[in-house]
């Protein structure tokens, strides 16, 4: 086998690569061309995309799950969760546990909300999540009128804004996060239910698997997660805004799948989720330095999802029309025999 066809069959194994190559690619380019990106600059680019890594891991359980399924609700979770932190924190840290139970408590109600309409009366999850963003947003609005003031708690502001050495605690945190969310998706149990349930929910059913319980769990995942990164980037920016949380809509689903998970569910990888939301600031940051207007940043944004979306559904087709045509040859196979075993005299 040629040192090619041998990459070719490791990447195979290991679809963050292609993230992580374009991260390094993106990165050269821009240290070219500027002149000025080192690893300072990349620890800003670090401390940025660890907030989209964060609501990018519970996306990415989601969208294991199967069945094109992917949580609208996680922009609208996120910037309420903005509010709910300054409503409650009221910028002392003697209120900061508060805070926290308060994020927490929001993403549970929100992903049980979310479960309930999916596992529950079978929505789909498309329908379902953007429906609860919308009552969401409608609940921020009223958080708005609310507001005392946008002061925030030091601490919360030292964790969302502070560097160890050098490196961002929002970074440590992320990359901890990644650590912890590979750890589960290899070597659990609730991690092989999952890409069971994400790759074949009849043959899980048929193997004893609850999905129900098991597809709940990750929209409740997603939904805390989201809830959690809305009360640290609500600290980060200082307060809190409507449609704060809008862009880590497209750019979680693009980290997702851009990342490696495949679109259609059954295999996850973390690791990509974290270099494909550090390429999506690079290239967001590529576009910052062009100078290119907020609206043509959006279109672009919208066509580097449309575009990996695509290429990831048609790489999902042919692994699927992979697996039926060896399914296609067992049963030929199996009847081939079963005709031979008919045919021999008794």
């Amino acid at each position: 086998m040629s040192a090619f066809a041998s990459f070719g069959a490791w990447a195979q194994r290991n679809r963050w690569i292609w993230a992580a190559i374009g991260v390094l690619i993106l990165w050269l380019v821009l240290s070219v061309v500027t002149n000025r990106f080192s690893l300072s600059s990349l620890s800003g680019v670090m401390l940025s995309a660890s907030f989209l890594t964060v609501v990018g891991i519970g996306q990415m359980f989601v969208v294991t799950t199967g069945r094109g399924n992917i949580d609208l609700s996680v922009a609208s979770v996120i910037t309420l969760s903005a509010f709910v932190a300054l409503l409650t924190v009221k910028g002392q840290d003697a209120n900061l546990a508060i805070g926290v139970i308060a994020a927490v408590v929001l993403g549970l109600a929100v992903g049980a909300l979310n479960s309930l309409l999916v596992v529950g009366l079978g929505i789909p999850a498309i329908i379902a999540t953007l429906a609860t963003g919308y009552v969401l947003a409608t609940a921020t609005l009223l958080s708005n009128k609310a507001i005392p003031g946008f002061a925030v708690s030091p601490a919360l502001k030292d964790m969302a804004t502070g560097r160890v050495e050098g490196v961002p605690i929002m970074a440590v945190i992320a990359i901890v996060g990644i650590a912890l969310t590979s750890f589960v998706l290899r070597y659990t149990v609730f991690g092989q239910l999952l890409s069971a349930v994400g790759q074949n929910r009849a043959a899980a059913r048929l193997a004893g698997i609850r999905n129900g319980p098991v597809i709940a769990s990750a929209f409740v995942i997603s939904s805390v997660l989201a809830s959690l990164d809305g009360l640290l980037l609500g600290a980060y920016v200082g307060g809190a805004f409507l449609e704060m949380g809008q862009p880590y809509l497209l750019q979680s689903i693009a980290a997702v799948v851009l990342g490696g998970t495949l679109i259609f569910g059954g295999s996850a990888t973390a690791l990509g989720t974290l270099f494909a939301s550090i390429l999506l600031i690079l290239i967001v940051t590529t576009m910052q330095i062009i100078g290119l207007p907020p609206g043509v940043q959006d279109i672009v944004q919208g066509i580097v999802v449309i575009f990996v979306l695509a290429l990831a559904g048609r790489q999902a087709l042919a692994r699927r029309a992979s697996v039926d045509l060896a399914h296609g040859d067992k049963d030929a196979t199996a009847k081939t025999e079963a005709g031979a075993a008919t045919a021999r005299p008794k």
